[in-house]
């Protein structure tokens, strides 16, 4: 417990907060509309982003911003108008802006070792100026989704519906996408480019596999996502191993976990059972 008195665990274990917290939010709508490759893409896309700012000699927080939503509108803008399938569209730019990273990389002059922190992640390393502009995002995405919460939920559920009824479906779609880069964005400090995917889907994916209900499911999300990035920080420093690394197992244990306990589960085996009885009477 000593290693809470250091200023440096204190802002990684905020900073695990709010990381948790945010990515299992905006990770509910990702896996119950399928976006999870959209998902990993524009977590990917980040890289050149990152690798932008430190060519221009600016903080890549501001060209990463930049970078992933415009990569977002792109990829919306390509499957919708040239009728070109989303996920075809997805694996383009998730390749095309890796790429341009490397490229970019490759015309740098010197070897710059906090390029590996964003790639791979060390939530020890967040300083207080990443801790504040997460929060002000942070602020922004949950503002938005508390905003917009009744269009979000029927546009998940029912899209048709939701065109039906004159909401701007296009624009919606554009302001998800949009949280998914700036959520993208205040995560890959902490957690990395290649890790931050799972940190979006797996609480999500966690909490649908305990509850049908929407708002259990957003909670018991917030609540994995949070926890497990709790548990991951504090493995990370006890075991002296990548604390993205071991944020992402952690919640990937929790999520094998409930699988192998869920009420659905449990459910189906139920009906397996009456049905072979069935069958046998």
């Amino acid at each position: 417990m000593e290693i809470l008195g250091y200023t440096f665990m204190q802002r990684a274990l905020w900073s695990a907060t709010l990381i948790g917290a945010l990515c299992a939010l905006i990770g509910v709508y990702v896996v119950l509309r399928s976006m999870s490759f959209i998902g990993a893409g524009i977590a990917h896309a980040s890289f050149g982003g990152v690798a932008l700012g430190f060519i221009l000699g600016v903080n890549p927080f501001f060209t990463t911003v930049i970078f992933c939503t415009l990569t977002a509108w792109a990829i919306a803008f390509v499957s919708d108008k040239q009728k070109i399938r989303e996920d075809a569209a997805v694996g383009i730019f998730f390749a095309s802006t890796m790429a341009f990273g490397v490229l970019l990389i490759g015309l740098m002059r010197g070897y710059n070792v906090d390029l590996y922190s964003y790639i791979f992640g060390n939530i020890l390393a967040v300083s207080r100026f990443d801790l504040y502009s997460s929060l002000i995002l942070g602020v922004v995405v949950v503002g938005l989704i508390a905003l917009f919460y009744k269009e979000f939920l029927l546009l998940t559920f029912d899209p048709e519906m939701a065109r039906v009824v004159g909401l701007p479906v296009r624009t919606l779609n554009l302001l998800m996408l949009t949280l998914v880069a700036l959520t993208v964005v205040l995560s890959i400090k902490s957690v990395g480019v290649v890790l931050v995917s799972a940190l979006i889907v797996t609480p999500a994916a966690s909490a649908f596999l305990l509850t049908d209900d929407f708002k259990k499911m957003m909670w018991f999300s917030v609540g994995i996502g949070v926890g497990a990035s709790w548990l991951g920080l504090f493995l990370s420093t006890w075991l002296n191993v990548a604390s993205g690394a071991a944020i992402v197992m952690t919640v990937t244990l929790i999520f094998f976990l409930c699988f192998l306990f869920s009420p659905q589960r449990r459910r189906m085996k139920q009906r397996m059972s009456r049905l072979k009885q069935l069958i046998k009477s």
